[in-house]
Order: structure tokens, then sequence, then C-alpha cells
């Protein structure tokens, strides 16, 4: 177990003690490890073991008990995902994007946020739908609470919507919920304990990685490239970890926009039946490719594949509705956690939602949202080659360029400089469970026109490179 650095080993120990439990790893009343136990497995003295559990006794922390050994004093602290990973910079953080990017001005330039700008979405049929909705709609659409499922001709849409990207399943095991996010959440709640290790791509959305944290799993990151996962890291970590689940993304993957490939997606399905691993695949970016790439739930028939989805980036952020698919057993569990946990999803959310996908103009804004950008990628990939980043791929769709600084320089120095100057990046490791990416930045192409963009991390690579 290696120690934290500190100042001197004392100060080390009690490192790791306050870590584990401001994690809940040592909830109040528990057993501290024995002097020798401890300092075994740190390799340090014992007397080093036994200064660091008095000081902590000193300081209120911990109690001692006379033939009994130390134990956690007070009561349970609230938890902090901060405080999991206290060594992080504050810049990658995997919450310091959504945080900037949510409570920033509107001076300030989002190259690193992850939605589409305003004027990309299909504003017009969604004031539509809500006319139609205050007028028309049945009072119960605007009043009652959701069926336990959800909005049931919202959920025979999105059973067609997957069938036809491979993906056949009936209504019944779709639940509706209000976010992507959330049906992640309630998949976590279901299939895992605290310190269960959990496999993710590597880099994988920095969501994934808070969410996590938040649920105490143990994060393996599995490196991810242009074909998608690599599988033969894959096959260690499943072989060696032991892991419970592994979540990944399905379609252009966030942050890449790599697209795994069929081959890849069988040997993903055959590593998970060997090892016995739950495989949750998120389908959020869907509409944004022409032509379906491999979907490891229609391969798998959702034998031990879940899904999340949504339509927040193709519709809108501000409506708030996803949804999970799953095999029949556990939609009935999951249902039984959503109305313990929330009541019910949106239900006024969900119809609103269904009336713009049926209103008859989204299939024209899916494609005019493509050729968009197409667009965007082309002119973004430009730029960021004329300024010297080298991008991963070129993507084939979705609205993300990954792309490496040169000159080895470290995006999150890059990202805090340009910070101060109202431009918001998105660093690499915010991705990474291993924070192995430290030299990329995440570009959402269609944030990326306004040339205050370049010029900012032009000046500040120069910055960097000079040390000031």
């Amino acid at each position: 177990m290696p120690l934290r650095a500190a100042a001197t080993r004392v100060d080390a120990v009690m490192g790791e003690i306050r870590a584990r439990i401001a994690s809940r790893r040592l909830a109040p009343g528990a057993r501290l490890p024995s002097v020798r136990d401890f300092a075994e497995s740190a390799g340090v003295s014992k007397s080093t073991v036994v200064d660091a559990y008095e000081r902590l006794v000193a300081e209120g922390a911990v109690t001692s008990r006379r033939g009994s050994g130390f134990f956690v004093a007070g009561a349970t602290r609230p938890l902090s995902l901060q405080s999991l990973h206290p060594d992080l910079d504050r810049a990658i953080d995997p919450l310091w994007v959504t945080r900037q990017s949510l409570s920033c001005g509107p001076q300030v330039l989002k190259p690193g946020w992850g939605i589409l700008p305003e004027s990309y979405s299909p504003d017009v049929s969604v004031q539509r739908a809500l006319r139609s909705l205050a007028r028309e709609g049945a009072a119960g659409d605007r009043l009652s609470y959701a069926s336990p499922l959800g909005h049931p001709p919202l959920r025979a849409l999105i059973a067609l919507r997957l069938g036809e990207r491979g993906v056949a399943l009936d209504p019944g095991q779709i639940m509706l919920t209000d976010s992507a996010t959330q049906g992640l959440d309630l998949l976590l709640r279901l299939l895992i304990e605290p310190g269960d290790t959990v496999l993710v791509d590597d880099p994988c959305y920095f969501n994934f990685l808070a969410m996590l944290l938040s649920h105490r799993a143990t994060v393996v990151g599995v490196p991810f490239g242009p074909a998608g996962v690599d599988v033969d890291a894959l096959e260690r970590a499943m072989a060696a970890g032991r892991p419970r689940i592994y979540l990944t993304t399905a379609g252009p993957q966030n942050p890449t926009g790599a697209v795994t490939s069929a081959a890849t997606a069988h040997r993903v399905l055959t590593l998970a039946e060997r090892h016995d691993v739950i495989v949750i695949e998120d389908d959020t970016f869907a509409d944004f490719e022409t032509e379906p790439s491999p979907r490891l739930a229609g391969l798998d028939g959702l034998a031990r594949v879940v899904g999340t989805g949504c339509y927040s980036k193709t519709v809108s952020a501000a409506i708030r509705c996803g949804y999970v698919i799953a095999r029949p057993d556990w939609i009935e569990a999951l249902v039984d956690l959503k109305l313990s946990t929330s009541h019910g999803n949106g239900h006024m959310a969900s119809v609103l939602l269904h009336t713009v996908l049926t209103g008859g103009t989204y299939k024209r804004h899916v494609e005019a949202l493509r050729t968009k950008l197409a667009r965007d990628r082309g002119e973004t990939l430009g730029r960021l080659r004329a300024f010297g980043l080298t991008p991963l791929i070129e993507p084939r769709a979705g609205m993300f360029v990954w792309a490496e600084l040169p000159d080895g320089l470290d995006a999150a120095a890059v990202a805090r400089r340009a910070l101060a100057e109202d431009v918001l990046f998105a660093p690499g490791n915010v991705f990474s469970a291993s924070h192995r990416v430290a030299g990329f930045l995440r570009f959402n192409v269609a944030g990326s026109a306004d040339p205050r963009i370049f010029d900012v991390l032009d000046r500040t690579m120069r910055a960097c490179r000079a040390g000031k």
C-alpha cells in the first residue's frame, strides 16, 4: 500500500487514515488497522504508526481504547468526492469542466463544453411542442406523475429507433429516467457495491468518473484508441481485477470521437462472457451517426449488456429525459429503485420530448445538424493542425475532436491560463482514470469557430513553454 507524498512518514500515515475516513472506507466507530498490520502494508516502522495514531487521537479524529486498539471518532461526515482524490489538481478534477461551464458568464468562450450552441437546437419545434402541450394536451400530461416505466408512446418510439440501430427489444424493456446520468446512477445502485471494480475506457466521459467515485467504486482505466478499446489490455484487466462492470460508449465516443469496430465489439462481448462482466453501454450520441456503428446491446441481445441514452444533445439540454434498456428482471428492479429515489421521472418532459420527436421536423433537423458538424469538424481540424496540435483521429461523426498539444505541454496548465482570459478548455486528464493523457484537449467543434479561442490557445501555449 503506497502512501501519498508528505513532509514526513508520520504525516503520510495520518493523511492515509484521514483519506479513509473522508471516503467512508473507515466509518465512525470502525477499528483502525492494527499498528503491526499497517506498518507492514505501508512499509514503515511500528513507531511511526503509533506516533501517527496518537496524533490523530490528539486532534479528535481517532479514539484509543486500552487493550482494543484505535477507532474512528465522531459521526458520519458528508461524502466529498474531492476527498477521494485529495492529491488531484482542481483543474483535472472530473467535475471541473462542468462547474466552470455552468457557472461562468456569457463572455466566456467554451470550446471544451459538451453541448451544442443554442443556434444548433430545434428551438422552433420545442416552442411548438410546448404550445401544443399547453393547449391540447390532456391535463394529466401537465399535472400527473408518470407511470412506473414512463410515458408509453415515448418508450414505443425509442424501441423503434433502437431497432433501426440493431437493438431489438420490447418497450417493456425500456424505463424512462430524468437523464442518461440518472439512468447510470440507478444501474450502479443495482449492480455494484462500494469497493467493486469497474472498468472504463481511458479516456472516457468525465462524468462517468465522478459518478463512479460517488458510488465508491474502484475505477480502472483501459486504453481507448482509434478502433475502440484496447482488447488485449481489457482482457488483462478483466483477468487481474475481477471487475463487476465495464462501462463504455456506443457510437462516436466522448471525448475521442472514435467508433468501436465490429471486430472489437465481438471480442469485448466474448471477454465479458468469459469473465462474467456486465457491460453498461451509453448511447447518448446515437443520432449524430449517418450509418449506425456496432451496438454491444444489439449483438448481445441484452443478456449481459444494459444501456442508457437521451436526446439532450440533439433536442435540448433543458428537457431532462433519458432512458435505460435492460433485460426484464433488471427493469423490474430498476423501477423499484427509481420510485424509491425519485418517485418516478418527469412526465411532462417525456410528453414534450415525444411531441418534438414525432412533430415531423426532427429527421430534417438531425440531417442538417450532421451537415453542420461535418463542416465544423473540418474547420476545427484545420485550425488545430495550424497551431501544432495533433488530432488522435478525424472523426466521421459527432461533435468532438481529441487533440494532443505540441512539445509535451500540460493541458491543465494551458486550461488554467486560458480560463483567466475567458476561454474554457477541457484538459485531457479530467477524462482519464489513469491520468495518462495530460497533453490532450477535447474540442467541441461547434463551439470552436471564434478566432479568439485560437489566439488565446497560442498565447497560453507560448507562456507555458516559457514557464511564465
